[in-house]
């Protein structure tokens, strides 16, 4: 009898793909959507959930943690809802166009969703009553013009060049992020132990699964349209 393939395995919930305690012990948030004013960096720090280092800000006895932006340092002040130096935290409607942006809330008041990773940042574009639209790469999304951003790029830039080393580096780098390491070819394996399995010589089948097969045998293409390379 085969054993579970990855996406059940994956549904089951089982510790092998379930995130770890560990990436959820720092909520990052903003202050209230009333704060303003001068704020201080209290503590720079690493968390083993997060890919960029975190900041701990104070503002009006106020605590809030935030992913930190690439040049500022424990102690720094920044400013809430004025000023465009990098680690300013406003308002989208108040960002001029062109200023690079990171941590964008999705709502206002909900928290910086958008934009968290090490060395990630969007630049601010056209803005209207719809809203302000924000450049990310080549692909361009509207958010609300009171959610908050913060001014920069965040910090951890450049993390990927440094080479991993050592596989059990790779390992407990991907233990923290709850995904399942190393990842094995479907064609691989066993026959009995996925749908794609036995390709001796890797020849491969096909990927397009029937739109009525079981869950263990949704795997691959799930009724596309089309497939292949465009033309």
């Amino acid at each position: 009898m085969g054993k579970r393939i990855t996406q059940q395995a994956r549904g089951k919930g089982s510790l092998t793909f379930r995130v770890r305690g560990k990436a959820y012990r720092y909520k990052i948030t903003y202050p209230k959507l009333n704060s303003v004013g001068k704020a201080k960096i209290v503590k720079l720090f690493n968390s083993a959930g997060h890919t960029a280092p975190l900041i701990k800000v104070v503002i009006n006895d106020e605590n809030f943690i935030v992913p930190a932006t690439d040049g500022i340092y424990e102690g720094q002040e920044i400013s809430i809802g004025e000023g465009i130096n990098p680690g300013n935290i406003l308002k989208l409607k108040d960002i001029p166009q062109g200023t690079k942006v990171f941590n964008i809330e999705s709502a206002p008041g909900k928290g910086g969703k958008v934009l968290r990773s090490a060395g990630s940042s969007a630049s601010v574009l056209t803005k209207d009553e719809k809203g302000v639209e924000v450049l990310i790469r080549r692909r361009k999304l509207k958010f609300n013009e009171n959610c908050r951003a913060t001014i920069g790029v965040a910090a951890g830039e450049g993390r990927l060049i440094k080479p991993v080393v050592k596989a059990g580096k790779k390992h407990h780098m991907m233990k923290s992020q709850g995904r399942k390491w190393h990842r094995t070819s479907a064609v691989k394996v066993n026959a009995l132990d996925h749908p794609f399995g036995g390709g001796r010589g890797k020849r491969i089948k096909s990927k397009i699964a029937k739109r009525n097969s079981p869950p263990g045998r949704k795997v691959g293409h799930l009724s596309p349209k089309r497939t292949g390379k465009k033309r």
